[in-house]
């Protein structure tokens, strides 16, 4: 993120107390050497004093905020509560959260909520209804499904939306769960287990039943874990570009058909559609008619089960958690009201969103972050140009890609209205439904309609960024635009090893081994030169080296890999940042605040955005399923790649965070 932009959130962030210190040496261990281990001489302190909270399971710079964040939600739904006039925003926002409070009503209801689903599935005598039984459940909200379908903008056609079709049809986090015997998965699918067994004997079947029926599933939902493409492959974009018209598609296969499921799922005849992964239908496919009907019945009701077990009665919720633990580590459950805050804020996040906006958000920050994304696109066009690496035939591509970025700053021009959608105070798991169910219609709606190139993807409170390979965007929401990230009253460094690098980070995003495939108007096509494309692969494959030597558990490494797309935006997202910082007074001069340097201080901002520490067992999950490298490690490699780095700290060769200069990697 980029330029000093006076962001005026009303609120001061929970982790300072008055007067922020940017660069605190409380959090640091100055004990360390900054040659020895950077990250532990920036963050050794915060390390050391820092109690993981019971609900966390993990706790650093990003969930600090966030939690900051789910304290002003609740404010604002215990106000619309309570308040006689209220507006419709208020009024959603405020009877979802008096039906997600209302513990005594969850436990009166018990499974009633869910029994009408429960009983459509026993009447099902074969697999081509209960398919098309299990496509509506999902449609109006009531279950998850075998696999995904949705409206999204056609990769290699930008300007016409398609319905797209992926794999689904498990439960537990990756495939890899499923089909590794290490004790951790072992003990995670036991777990499972578990869980399906739970909430069958909720519902009156008997504890031997239930077993049985959780043997099914686990079963059931291993033969499809086996089909289903690793997360890698699944990174591919041309791999998972896969066009049919619906006859094609539908050839061969039995159950799933095009026309079958686009009517139980209210999708109008279509001229193609895209599937991202053909072989995971085929083996599905086969394996609905190979299966016993009985066990995906089971699967069935476990769909609606696991969807609706957070939202019902105490057993349910505890269930839920007793799973979710295992696998993440949590010490105790996340409080109601917090629970209750994070589902409004992700079902009908524009009400909540407005009421968001008008108290903690000052609408002139909007256009001093535009300022920032567009002094840093200029320092990036720089950067391209100076490429050794790069011919000129692709470099002006690269440019015209850059500066065709489209921004979403803080807030959406247009707030969703939730056409139709009725919450209630004494409902609670119906509003889920309503609220998904809108969802899913809206969507589905796209079809036929001009693209709209200015959704935001995020809620307004979220802390986080994005790029869009397909619409060549960036987003930014409120959340995000605060200290450690940014503050106005910051010093040029804090904010440029913040924000700014944040900023570049996304930018970067349409360049990496993913987004680079896509030109300026989001279309997925090849726009390099093949000399330039293989020196970048070769690139990349020097920066995944890197990561994979990088240990986090025992012999746990990082997946290079899977980590690639985000390892490539950290290292680009810094290094322009810091030339970006060095055109400010600050950044030209050797002027030291609190014993610090400039250039100092620029780093060490960049290092304290992802302190942060994390339960082993959601370290070892996120090794599988996330594609961010963990905090220490975005920490202290990018840094690594940069000459300034080592002269600031005086680092030298033969010292612990000294990288050869030959194995230093420069892409962007």
């Amino acid at each position: 993120m980029q330029k000093i932009l006076s962001l005026l959130l009303v609120s001061v962030p929970l982790f300072t107390m008055g007067q922020i210190k940017y660069i605190d040496k409380a959090n640091m261990d100055l004990s360390v050497k900054p040659a020895d281990n950077f990250y532990q001489y920036a963050n050794g302190g915060w390390l050391k004093n820092t109690v993981m909270p019971g609900t966390k399971t993990r706790w650093g710079s990003f969930d600090m905020l966030r939690e900051e964040a789910s304290q002003h939600l609740k404010i604002l739904l215990e106000e619309a509560t309570k308040k006689k006039d209220r507006t419709r925003p208020e009024q959603m926002s405020g009877d979802f959260y008096t039906s997600g409070m209302d513990s005594l009503q969850l436990e009166k209801l018990g499974t009633v909520p869910v029994q009408k689903d429960l009983a459509s599935i026993d009447a099902i005598a074969n697999i081509n209804d209960l398919v098309a039984l299990q496509l509506k459940l999902r449609k109006e909200g009531a279950a998850g499904g075998l696999f995904s379908a949705f409206v999204s903008q056609d990769a290699k056609d930008i300007n016409v939306y398609r319905v797209s079709m992926g794999q689904g049809g498990t439960t537990l986090p990756d495939r890899d769960y499923y089909l590794k015997d290490d004790a951790r998965s072992v003990a995670i699918r036991g777990a499972l287990k578990t869980y399906i067994s739970k909430l069958f004997t909720f519902t009156g079947v008997s504890t031997a039943d239930a077993a049985i029926y959780a043997d099914n599933i686990l079963k059931a939902e291993t033969a499809i874990a086996k089909a289903q493409l690793s997360r890698v492959e699944m990174r591919d974009p041309q791999k998972r570009y896969n066009k049919f018209t619906p006859e094609e598609f539908s050839a061969s296969l039995t159950v799933l058909t095009v026309p079958a499921i686009f009517t139980a799922l209210d999708i109008p005849k279509q001229d193609f559609i895209i599937v991202s992964t053909p072989t995971f239908f085929r083996a599905l496919d086969s394996l609905l008619t190979s299966l016993p009907l009985d066990t995906w019945k089971q699967l069935a009701k476990f769909e609606v089960l696991k969807s609706a077990a957070p939202y019902l009665s105490n057993n349910f919720v505890t269930a839920n958690f007793e799973y979710q633990k295992v696998i993440s580590g949590q010490k105790e459950i996340t409080p109601r009201w917090q629970r209750t805050a994070s589902l409004i804020d992700g079902s009908i996040g524009d009400m909540l969103g407005q009421l968001y906006v008008a108290r903690y958000f000052k609408p002139e920050a909007k256009q001093r972050m535009l300022d920032m994304v567009n002094n840093l696109q200029q320092t990036f066009a720089s950067r391209i140009k100076s490429l050794s690496w790069m011919s000129e035939e692709t470099k002006s591509k690269a440019l015209i890609k850059l500066m065709a970025i489209t921004k979403k700053i803080a807030y959406p021009d247009k707030w969703k209205e939730y056409e139709g959608v009725v919450i209630s105070k004494d409902a609670f798991l119906q509003n889920v439904r309503n609220a998904s169910k809108w969802s899913y219609n809206y969507n589905i709606s796209k079809l036929g309609q001009p693209i709209n190139r200015n959704e935001f993807n995020f809620t307004t409170p979220t802390v986080n960024a994005s790029y869009n390979s397909i619409q060549n965007t960036i987003t930014f929401p409120a959340g995000i635009l605060q200290f450690p990230f940014f503050d106005f009253g910051a010093d040029d460094a804090v904010n440029y090893g913040g924000i700014v690098a944040v900023i570049g980070h996304e930018m970067t995003h349409g360049f990496d081994d993913q987004g680079r495939q896509s030109d300026a108007d989001g279309s997925l096509r090849d726009w390099w030169t093949k000399e330039d494309a293989d020196k970048f692969k070769v690139l990349a494959d020097a920066v995944t080296k890197q990561y994979d030597a990088a240990v986090v558990l025992d012999s746990l490494h990082v997946n290079g890999k899977l980590t690639l797309g985000e390892n490539l935006a950290d290292f680009g997202g810094l290094a322009m940042a810091y030339e970006a910082f060095k055109k400010t007074p600050q950044g030209k001069s050797n002027k030291k605040i609190d014993g610090f340097t400039p250039d100092q201080r620029f780093f060490l901002s960049w290092a304290q955005v992802w302190r942060g520490i994390a339960l082993p067992e959601t370290a070892a999950n996120l090794l599988l399923t996330d594609p961010h490298s963990p905090a220490q490690y975005r920490a202290l490699i990018p840094p690594q790649q940069m000459q300034e780095f080592y002269d600031a700290f005086g680092i030298k060769e033969g010292d612990k965070m000294w990288l050869p200069v030959e194995k230093r990697v420069h892409v962007w």
